[in-house]
Protein backbone atom coordinates (compact mmCIF):
# COMPACT_ATOMS: atom_id res chain seq x y z
CA UNK A 1 0.00 0.00 0.00
CA UNK A 2 1.23 3.50 -0.83
CA UNK A 3 2.37 5.08 2.45
CA UNK A 4 1.23 8.50 1.26
CA UNK A 5 -2.30 7.10 1.02
CA UNK A 6 -2.44 5.99 4.68
CA UNK A 7 -3.76 8.35 7.35
CA UNK A 8 -3.95 8.05 11.15
CA UNK A 9 -6.52 10.39 12.70
CA UNK A 10 -6.94 11.09 16.41
CA UNK A 11 -10.23 12.76 17.35
CA UNK A 12 -11.80 14.05 20.52
CA UNK A 13 -12.26 17.09 22.70
CA UNK A 14 -9.18 17.97 24.70
CA UNK A 15 -11.13 19.68 27.50
CA UNK A 16 -13.69 16.92 28.11
CA UNK A 17 -11.88 14.29 30.16
CA UNK A 18 -11.68 10.89 28.51
CA UNK A 19 -13.00 12.32 25.25
CA UNK A 20 -9.37 13.35 24.59
CA UNK A 21 -8.32 9.67 24.48
CA UNK A 22 -8.08 9.52 20.68
CA UNK A 23 -5.97 12.66 20.54
CA UNK A 24 -3.66 11.47 23.31
CA UNK A 25 -3.30 7.94 21.93
CA UNK A 26 -2.16 9.26 18.53
CA UNK A 27 0.23 11.70 20.23
CA UNK A 28 1.63 8.79 22.26
CA UNK A 29 2.01 6.68 19.10
CA UNK A 30 3.91 9.49 17.36
CA UNK A 31 6.20 9.79 20.39
CA UNK A 32 6.76 6.03 20.79
CA UNK A 33 7.06 5.20 17.07
CA UNK A 34 8.38 8.35 15.34
CA UNK A 35 9.88 6.48 12.38
CA UNK A 36 6.59 4.86 11.43
CA UNK A 37 4.61 8.03 12.15
CA UNK A 38 6.91 9.88 9.74
CA UNK A 39 5.93 7.55 6.91
CA UNK A 40 2.19 8.22 6.90
CA UNK A 41 -0.14 11.19 7.19
CA UNK A 42 -1.14 11.96 10.80
CA UNK A 43 -3.91 14.35 11.84
CA UNK A 44 -5.39 15.43 15.17
CA UNK A 45 -8.89 16.93 15.08
CA UNK A 46 -11.00 18.07 17.99
CA UNK A 47 -14.34 17.83 16.18
CA UNK A 48 -13.87 16.80 12.57
CA UNK A 49 -17.57 16.25 11.79
CA UNK A 50 -18.14 16.03 8.07
CA UNK A 51 -14.58 17.31 7.49
CA UNK A 52 -13.56 13.75 8.34
CA UNK A 53 -14.83 12.72 4.91
CA UNK A 54 -12.55 15.28 3.25
CA UNK A 55 -9.58 13.86 5.17
CA UNK A 56 -10.38 10.40 3.84
CA UNK A 57 -10.66 11.52 0.23
CA UNK A 58 -8.05 9.79 -1.91
CA UNK A 59 -6.78 7.63 0.95
CA UNK A 60 -6.36 3.87 0.60
CA UNK A 61 -6.49 3.27 4.35
CA UNK A 62 -7.37 5.17 7.51
CA UNK A 63 -6.98 4.40 11.19
CA UNK A 64 -9.32 6.50 13.31
CA UNK A 65 -8.75 6.68 17.05
CA UNK A 66 -11.53 8.04 19.23
CA UNK A 67 -13.07 7.80 22.68
CA UNK A 68 -16.34 5.95 22.93
CA UNK A 69 -19.14 5.47 25.39
CA UNK A 70 -19.30 1.79 26.11
CA UNK A 71 -20.59 -0.47 28.78
CA UNK A 72 -17.85 -1.95 30.88
CA UNK A 73 -14.62 -0.61 32.20
CA UNK A 74 -13.08 2.68 31.08
CA UNK A 75 -9.81 2.11 29.27
CA UNK A 76 -11.06 -0.91 27.35
CA UNK A 77 -9.87 -0.80 23.74
CA UNK A 78 -11.97 -2.02 20.84
CA UNK A 79 -11.00 -2.41 17.19
CA UNK A 80 -13.83 -1.93 14.72
CA UNK A 81 -14.20 -2.14 10.95
CA UNK A 82 -16.78 0.13 9.25
CA UNK A 83 -19.41 -2.63 9.16
CA UNK A 84 -19.03 -3.06 12.93
CA UNK A 85 -19.91 0.60 13.48
CA UNK A 86 -23.47 -0.01 12.35
CA UNK A 87 -24.21 -1.84 15.60
CA UNK A 88 -23.82 1.37 17.59
CA UNK A 89 -26.91 3.49 18.09
CA UNK A 90 -26.63 7.17 17.24
CA UNK A 91 -24.33 8.86 19.72
CA UNK A 92 -23.32 5.60 21.36
CA UNK A 93 -19.98 5.03 19.66
CA UNK A 94 -18.51 8.47 19.97
CA UNK A 95 -18.16 10.36 23.18
CA UNK A 96 -19.14 13.62 21.49
CA UNK A 97 -22.58 13.07 19.99
CA UNK A 98 -22.56 13.01 16.19
CA UNK A 99 -19.37 11.10 15.89
CA UNK A 100 -17.17 8.96 13.74
CA UNK A 101 -19.71 6.14 13.31
CA UNK A 102 -22.46 8.46 12.12
CA UNK A 103 -20.11 10.42 9.87
CA UNK A 104 -18.76 7.28 8.20
CA UNK A 105 -22.26 5.93 7.72
CA UNK A 106 -23.35 9.17 6.07
CA UNK A 107 -20.15 9.29 4.05
CA UNK A 108 -20.71 5.86 2.58
CA UNK A 109 -24.06 7.08 1.27
CA UNK A 110 -22.85 10.43 -0.06
CA UNK A 111 -19.38 9.49 -1.30
CA UNK A 112 -19.26 6.08 -3.01
CA UNK A 113 -15.49 6.51 -3.52
CA UNK A 114 -15.11 6.22 0.26
CA UNK A 115 -15.67 2.48 -0.17
CA UNK A 116 -12.13 2.32 -1.62
CA UNK A 117 -10.64 3.44 1.70
CA UNK A 118 -10.01 0.65 4.22
CA UNK A 119 -11.12 2.16 7.52
CA UNK A 120 -10.33 0.84 10.97
CA UNK A 121 -11.56 2.49 14.16
CA UNK A 122 -9.75 2.03 17.44
CA UNK A 123 -12.13 3.04 20.20
CA UNK A 124 -11.11 3.65 23.80
CA UNK A 125 -13.89 3.35 26.36
CA UNK A 126 -14.12 6.43 28.50
CA UNK A 127 -15.71 6.97 31.87
CA UNK A 128 -15.59 10.73 32.52
CA UNK A 129 -16.50 13.30 29.91
CA UNK A 130 -17.11 16.38 32.04
CA UNK A 131 -15.88 19.76 30.80
CA UNK A 132 -12.49 20.56 32.31
CA UNK A 133 -11.77 17.02 33.51
CA UNK A 134 -8.52 15.28 32.66
CA UNK A 135 -8.08 11.75 31.41
CA UNK A 136 -9.13 9.10 33.89
CA UNK A 137 -6.42 6.83 35.28
CA UNK A 138 -7.91 3.89 33.36
CA UNK A 139 -7.70 5.71 30.02
CA UNK A 140 -4.19 6.98 30.79
CA UNK A 141 -3.16 3.39 31.47
CA UNK A 142 -4.60 2.31 28.09
CA UNK A 143 -2.59 4.81 26.02
CA UNK A 144 0.55 2.68 25.73
CA UNK A 145 -1.43 -0.36 24.59
CA UNK A 146 -3.43 1.79 22.16
CA UNK A 147 -0.23 3.26 20.69
CA UNK A 148 1.10 -0.27 20.18
CA UNK A 149 -2.19 -1.22 18.50
CA UNK A 150 -1.93 1.77 16.14
CA UNK A 151 1.64 0.74 15.31
CA UNK A 152 0.55 -2.82 14.54
CA UNK A 153 -2.22 -1.55 12.25
CA UNK A 154 0.08 0.84 10.38
CA UNK A 155 2.80 -1.78 10.00
CA UNK A 156 0.27 -4.24 8.56
CA UNK A 157 -0.81 -1.60 6.02
CA UNK A 158 2.77 -0.79 5.07
CA UNK A 159 3.34 -4.50 4.46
Amino acid sequence: MDQEKIIVIGTGQALRGDDAAGLEAVRRWRMDFPQTAGLVKVELYELPGMDLLDMLEGMQAAILVDAMHAEGSPGRIKRLEPDDLAVFAAGAASAHGWGVAETLSMGRLLYPALAKCRITLIGIAGGQFEMGAGLSLEVQAALEKTAAMIEKEVQSLLG
